[in-house]
């Protein structure tokens, strides 16, 4: 199928792309086929499908659907080309080694506030396997098919989520509480993507007096919808110990210390976090394996 819209681009440095886009999950809405990346997401314009490869050391895009014009000409954003690691220089010999040896890792600004906000309040105090399972069946149940040649699910708009009742959450394996959240942000969802336009601190304000929207949440989004290096969410329940094994080699840490340790890469903590992650560094764990929650009849 020929595409609506369609771009090059040369990568201005080193690029992953699906390390890169790692943040965004696979699931009905991305799915990697070969060596490319299919994605369905709601723009200001409309629904689009996209489709990124890195070709002969360029970014080969192709959109299909009404939104597509919009998303090729954000797809460098997407892709991190506004990603500035010029700065970072790490003294730590392992977050210097990753950085040398993992290549192409940039922050992503997918300028989809609403669309992060979703998974990410769907992954408050819950397992990331719970969190990946609600929201797979959410956007099965109430996204769009997708525009274009791939079988893929477009993320539900927020005037669907704004007028679904909180208890038809219940059969996505999410309570009230979550569900609410979600909802109120749906009606308010202009202003939530008028932080695209705000410089950091303000985005961070604005996307925090949300209710239900708190340190943790705001930094996940603004991790990836926004492109802020810089995000810390404080909060993770395995994030700390991560770190700290990962920075000083203890098997248990906290929030505090693990701003302590990231304070030396102000500007560059999320980068620091991105890098750990993608090397699959995590504390030992302990104790039996959280069960997944039955919800339905809360």
């Amino acid at each position: 199928m020929v595409p609506d819209a369609q771009v090059h681009f040369e990568p201005r440095s080193a690029l992953d792309l699906h390390l890169t886009l790692a943040p965004l999950n696979n699931g009905p809405w991305l799915r990697h086929e070969g060596g490319a990346i299919w994605r369905a997401t709601r723009t200001p314009a409309g629904p689009a499908t996209v489709r990124l490869e890195r070709t002969n050391g360029s970014v080969d895009v192709r959109a299909w659907g009404p939104g597509a014009e919009w998303a090729v000409a954000n797809a460098p954003a997407s892709c991190g080309e506004g990603d500035d690691d010029s700065g970072f220089a790490p003294a730590h010999p392992l977050v210097a080694r990753l950085h040398r040896e993992i290549r192409g890792v940039r922050m992503p600004r997918t300028l989809a506030v609403f669309e992060v906000l979703v998974p990410t309040v769907l992954g408050q105090q819950v397992t990331t396997e719970e969190a990946r399972e609600s929201y797979r069946h959410l956007v099965n149940a109430l996204g769009d098919k997708a525009p274009g040649p791939h079988p893929l699910r477009v993320p539900p708009s927020p005037e669907v989520l704004a007028r679904t009742p909180y208890w038809s959450f219940h059969r996505f394996g999410v309570e009230r509480r979550r569900a609410d959240v979600i909802i109120r942000a749906a009606r308010s969802a202009k202003r939530l993507e008028q932080t695209t336009q705000m410089d950091m601190p303000s985005a961070y304000r604005r996307l925090r007096a949300f209710p239900g929207i708190g340190v943790w949440t705001a930094a996940k989004v603004a991790m990836v919808a926004l492109g802020d290096a810089d995000a810390v969410p404080v909060g993770d329940y395995h994030l700390p110990h991560a770190i700290g094994f990962a920075l000083e080699g203890t098997p248990r840490s906290t929030d505090e210390r693990m701003l302590e340790l990231l304070e030396p890469y102000r500007g560059h903590r999320a980068r620091v976090i991105r890098l750990i992650i993608a090397a699959g560094i995590g504390a030992p764990r302990f104790g039996p394996k959280k069960p997944l929650r039955n919800i339905r009849d809360r």
